[in-house]
């Protein structure tokens, strides 16, 4: 199709000291699940790169479903990032908490009918009022989960798009990337990253740029490498 460029770019996010203390942990027992070879499971391993996730986006789940929160920068780095923008932009996360709070932090910041959000919570009913009110009406912000929104729609008002926190999937990327990069839009798409440098996180999104299933290389030396480098 002949559409306009597809610009990509990336928001650096630090890390805070606590984040840093956790990631390092889990980190460790990642590497030594990896370490004892063929007994370990990819779901095992491609948990254990979840809940690394999670920390950077400032909260994690333990095994007892209990959910730990702590300080993060992440939801500053986004509102600096969206600051940056005009026009609507979507905002994909993976997580239901990392949703529920951006929303909040964009409904206080720009009013609450500048957001809406489409994800597992969200009503079939509220669904359609989410898409309606992005693509031809008040709301500048959709906010929503690529595993659930990412497929079928078509939301080509916007044309900025920001990755909170990436599916570890490579047809969601590419289906959500499309959502607005499709028939319709006139404009060049920007697709921002958000990353902390030195983190499984940054490896992700080149894995999943380049184009390669995370799951076909689980289990291989280069996961590895990616949880050996330090945090920063």
């Amino acid at each position: 199709l002949d559409l306009p460029d597809k610009i990509y770019t990336i928001r650096e996010v630090s890390l805070t000291d606590e984040q840093i203390n956790y990631y390092k942990s889990l980190k460790d027992y990642a590497i030594a699940l990896l370490d004892e070879g063929e007994l370990v499971s990819a779901p095992a391993v491609m948990t254990q790169l979840l809940r690394l996730q999670q920390v950077l986006c400032g909260h994690l789940k333990t095994d007892d479903g209990e959910l730990i929160e702590f300080k993060t920068s992440r939801m500053d780095a986004l509102i600096d990032t969206i600051e940056e923008m005009s026009g609507k932009v979507i905002i994909w996360s993976r997580f239901r908490y990392d949703i529920k709070a951006i929303v909040a932090t964009l409904a206080k910041t720009y009013g609450k009918e500048s957001v809406v959000s489409y994800f597992g919570d969200t009503s079939d009913d509220d669904r359609q009022t989410a898409i309606r009110r992005f693509q031809f009406e008040d709301a500048r912000f959709f906010v929503a989960n690529p595993q659930t929104a990412g497929f079928g729609l078509t939301l080509t008002a916007a044309s900025n798009v920001i990755y909170y926190a990436n599916d570890f999937n490579l047809e969601t990327r590419a289906q959500s990337e499309d959502r607005c990069h499709r028939i319709g839009q006139t404009n060049r798409v920007l697709y921002v990253d958000l990353i902390s440098k030195g983190t499984v996180d940054e490896h992700i999104v080149k894995t999943l740029r380049n184009k390669i299933e995370l799951s076909a290389k689980t289990l291989g030396e280069e996961v590895r490498q990616w949880l050996r480098v330090s945090p920063r």
